[in-house]
């Protein structure tokens, strides 16, 4: 087999019948036939000439790529969120995070060769445990969703109560991935509904087998969740209390943790990391003391050496490899140091102050956008609830229509809502990069649009 060849015929092959297919064709055709590349009767799969010059392919190549019309690239202006938000990423970052001494492929094991990086990562724990409240962070997870799915696992490890109640106004990725995971574990997940206004209609009646409560705050739909009424739900269950949180709302609302959260979870791409097709992002696990000891992943210590100096190094790993198998509630192994690298510069940029005017202009953006497009004839808004950074709207066609229109006039107009979940229509995110002018002319394109 050759060096650059991950897989021979005969394993593709085998991976196939694992899995009942015939071909591979057949593996991939979730993907729409427009969107792949059919090799020719050359067998090639690109249309590009014998013995052509670096150059010259690469200028092809960049033809190609532009035929993407991706928010970040300067083709069309973004309106959309659902998780992943069009924040100005300071230059700071990009130039402190890519130094030599933090790109690198070692996980920091030994602290006798990775101070700075276990600094670092200390230092990102600090930040997150002061946005979200709660005393412990861990040095981060994958991404939003398997932060979620971890905080379920630890709460239903430590209530010993396997069904958890679940807003639905958490986001419909994570609730999957959580479904997916609950499969193998037997969590039982109950959905709870929103409320007319857009916040989850807790029920009145407490029971004895809810071992977590989960709520997003603020949630899908943008609304601003009461954390109170989270709380007493999972008091009356005597079960935990797990919330989602955006962590830039930190900057203008209560942490979850003042509300008596135990677990604070999410997503927190919003600090240095660019949108780019859906990932690398990065999870923020945070939780009261406690739980410390069923903390996924890792988690950075001070501590002294020999001599009495400051240092630091992970400690309390409570991964499947460190302690007895059947004892572990994760078996996540890694984290997203050089994401959490840059979080850690991005958030010490800002400061508190700017972290309080990033969460300002983007709620003071995304009202102002609100009240453009309702005042758009067929534009209605769907929920009452005070928001932060997105909402959502009825339209009088298809969002998907709307959407595919808006890219024509130059905007990712939004993200579509499902019709089972949220009755349809079409979330809208402004953040702080949003100006007047490029808002006054969405509205004026949506007005277009939907005439």
């Amino acid at each position: 087999m050759g060096h650059y060849v991950p897989h021979t015929d005969e394993e593709i092959d085998e991976m196939l019948a694992f899995v009942g297919l015939d071909s591979l064709e057949s593996l991939f055709e979730t993907i729409p036939a427009a969107l792949r590349l059919v090799a020719g009767d050359d067998g090639r799969y690109l249309d590009l000439p014998d013995g052509l010059a670096e150059a010259d392919v690469l200028s092809e190549m960049g033809r190609l790529a532009a035929a993407n019309q991706a928010p970040g690239l300067g083709e069309l202006v973004c309106f959309a969120g659902a998780g992943a938000y069009d924040h100005q990423v300071p230059s700071a970052v990009r130039s402190l995070m890519f130094r030599s001494e933090f790109v690198t492929a070692y996980t920091p094991y030994q602290p006798e060769v990775a101070q700075g990086v276990l600094q670092m990562l200390f230092e990102y724990q600090t930040l997150i445990s002061r946005l979200t409240g709660v005393g412990i962070a861990n040095a981060s997870l994958y991404d939003g969703a398997t932060a979620c799915v971890e905080a379920v696992n630890l709460a239903v490890a430590a209530s010993r109560k396997q069904g958890v109640l679940v807003s639905r106004g958490v986001h419909p990725n994570w609730r999957d991935t959580m479904t997916t995971f609950a499969k193998g574990t037997g969590h039982r997940l109950v959905d709870v509904p929103l409320a007319d206004d857009g916040t989850t209609a807790w029920p009145d009646a407490g029971g004895a087998e809810v071992g977590a409560v989960l709520v997003q705050y603020p949630n899908y739909l943008g609304c601003i969740e009461d954390l109170a009424a989270a709380r007493a739900c999972a008091d009356a269950h005597g079960a935990l209390l797990l919330v989602a949180g955006d962590p830039v709302s930190a900057g203008l609302l209560k942490t979850p943790g003042s509300f008596g959260a135990d677990v604070v979870v999410g997503e927190a791409q919003p600090f240095g990391t660019p949108l780019s097709f859906g990932g690398p992002y990065l999870g923020y696990f945070a939780c009261r003391e406690e739980h410390v000891r069923r903390l996924p992943g890792r988690l950075v210590g001070e501590t002294v050496d020999v001599d009495g100096r400051r240092a630091y190094v992970t400690t309390l790993r409570t991964r499947e490899q460190d302690i007895r198998r059947e004892k572990a509630s994760s078996n996540v192994c890694t984290n997203q140091t050089l994401i959490a690298v840059g979080c850690t510069i991005a958030l010490s940029w800002l400061g508190t102050t700017g972290l309080r005017e990033l969460a300002l202009r983007c709620a003071r953006a995304t009202r102002y956008t609100r009240d453009a497009v309702t005042a758009i004839d067929g534009v209605e808004p769907v929920t009452s609830a005070p928001m932060l950074r997105e909402f959502a709207v009825r339209l009088p066609l298809p969002a998907e229509t709307v959407i595919e229109r808006m890219a024509d006039e130059g905007f990712l107009a939004g993200v579509a809502l499902d019709e089972a979940d949220y009755g349809g229509g079409l979330l809208i995110a402004a953040t702080e990069r949003r100006t007047r002018a490029q808002i006054d002319a969405y509205a004026q394109a949506l007005q277009k649009v939907v005439r």
